[in-house]
């Protein structure tokens, strides 16, 4: 089976598909090995500024092929943590 572009998978918009690739994540597989958070720390240190955490939210309902408004509520609470860390 191959990979889905990063623009089919849910909350990946252009935008942010062109971020992940300026990070080397250009499919749906190589941002399922990273993992949510592992991409957002590549963005974050490629552009300390252009990250936030309803990007890392989103990053995390693609994954789960779900929208993020959908992720439950101790996931959210545990990528807070996770984000609040990271920008530090």
């Amino acid at each position: 089976m191959d990979a889905l572009p990063l623009t089919k998978l849910p909350n990946i918009g252009k935008t942010l598909a062109e971020k992940l690739t300026n990070v080397g994540i250009t499919n749906e597989f190589e941002l399922k090995n990273t993992g949510s958070e592992n991409a957002i720390i590549k963005i974050h240190t490629f552009d300390k500024n252009d990250t936030c955490i309803n990007m890392l939210y989103a990053l995390e309902g693609a994954i789960q092929g779900i929208r993020w408004h959908n992720l439950e509520n101790y996931r959210k609470e545990e990528l807070k943590l996770f984000y609040h860390q990271l920008t530090k």
